[in-house]
């Protein structure tokens, strides 16, 4: 008798699942409560960030956040507690996790319209290419919370972080060649083996792939520091006004290579520039990009810099999402960790 095939199973995709926009209605978002005084050594003002992202986002849905004991509880019930009530949709979850960055090791959410199921990936997290080997124990934070979500959980085997894709929800899905075909990730998948990731597990048949990241990442070119969809035909893309900063060629081609790209129906995008904050560090360049907002059920939340260009990227995210408030957090602190807004949460889907 001939061995049972490994294809004999069906993908997320054969069954019906797919990952939808960040924009369509959420059911919750996952934080994990920032600790580590090494990766944020202003931690009280990243606390400060997370009580207005907690509270914020809790206009409009539920927000999951991770806490590593009991008493890590008590203390953020506190903190949360000197500007109000606890909202009412804030739920605790006492897990064990190393760093903050959920995007990256925790799951991409995915659903089935038409039985309204909705079910977890589980790609494997490696700490962006093995830099960071404290850190590969977050690889387990699925599993983990899957023990009290009890949903469906594909597990492709694939490296794979959240803050490297963005899908329009709808067949489409940008990420860049700098990580997602870097050899510290899936030396043995080519293009095409991605590609066909991406179609099986996301849902996306058309892949638009961007060239190289900011300076400053340590991800290897998340692309949710560089281009963002908005809507199904429309993305907004950083670009750097100055042509002395080392951004500025790299951003120039992905803008270009979004000009000329199509979506998922070979409509042509519309591409939006959305500027950069600058160089950010005082100890070497900093990760810092208007691209990491999250978007809620109500709100947007946008990266802010205490630079000019706050105001001009607030006024472009407004503009594209003119049913939603859009709300700047000071990420100055934040960033010193090597990510934002984006990096830190990842939405759960209505199914």
């Amino acid at each position: 008798m001939a061995p049972v095939s490994e294809r004999t199973v069906q993908t997320p995709m054969e069954e019906g699942f797919h990952m939808p926009a960040e924009w369509d209605p959420q059911e919750s978002v996952w934080l994990s409560w920032p600790q580590d005084e090494e990766t944020f050594p202003e931690l009280s003002a990243v606390e400060d960030a997370y009580r207005t992202i907690i509270r914020t986002s809790c206009r409009g849905q539920k927000v999951n956040l991770l806490v590593r004991d009991k008493e890590t509880e008590e203390r953020v019930r506190t903190l949360i507690g000197k500007i109000g009530r606890i909202p009412e949709g804030l739920r605790f979850h006492t897990i064990d996790y190393v760093d903050v960055w959920f995007r990256d090791y925790g799951p991409t959410f995915i659903v089935n319209r038409k039985n309204h199921e909705l079910a977890m990936v589980n790609w494997r997290f490696n700490a962006w290419g093995n830099k960071y080997p404290e850190l590969l124990y977050d690889d387990c934070i699925p599993s983990m919370m899957n023990r009290e979500l009890g949903i469906r959980c594909f597990s492709p085997g694939v490296v794979m972080e959240g803050g490297s894709i963005d899908v329009n929800g709808r067949g489409t899905v940008l990420t860049t060649e700098q990580c997602l075909l870097n050899p510290n990730r899936n030396p043995d998948l080519g293009r095409s083996e991605i590609e066909a990731v991406l179609r099986d597990y996301l849902g996306c048949n058309r892949v638009i792939w961007l060239s190289d990241g900011i300076a400053g990442d340590d991800t290897d070119g998340h692309v949710d520091d560089i281009a963002r969809f908005v809507n199904e035909r429309t993305v907004v893309c950083a670009v750097e006004d100055d042509p002395d900063d080392e951004n500025f060629a790299a951003l120039k081609e992905n803008y270009r290579i979004l000009r000329g790209s199509t979506n998922q129906d070979g409509t042509p995008l519309t591409v939006i520039p959305l500027p950069m904050p600058g160089s950010v560090g005082d100890d070497g360049r900093l990760p810092a990009s208007y691209a990491n907002f999250l978007i809620a059920n109500r709100v947007v939340l946008m990266p802010a810099f205490h630079h000019p260009n706050d105001a001009r990227a607030r006024a472009i995210l407004a503009s594209v999402f003119p049913d939603r408030e859009v709300i700047g957090i000071d990420c100055r602190a934040l960033v010193n960790g090597f990510g934002a807004i984006h990096c830190i949460s990842q939405q759960q889907p209505v199914p």
